[in-house]
């Protein structure tokens, strides 16, 4: 498996509700500051931080989308 995204790149994330339902609040921009190993279940992962605050997260590949 390769990574989608590289580091320092810009992307929107979707952020989840409850039980993996979409949440109703806009994707915000994030910036890619480093690809996650990969984990026993087999999805990709990054660590992200806001672009408009000091908020850093990790989130799975299918979470993300690339900004425009």
């Amino acid at each position: 498996m390769s990574y989608a995204y590289k580091l320092n790149e810009d992307v929107h994330h979707q952020p989840q509700g409850p039980q993996g339902r979409a949440a109703t609040e806009p994707p915000m921009i994030y910036t890619i500051v480093q690809r996650m190993p990969i984990e026993a279940d087999g999805r990709l992962r990054y660590r992200i931080k806001s672009k408009s605050g000091n908020v850093e997260r990790v989130v799975t590949e299918d979470q993300l989308s690339y900004s425009q």
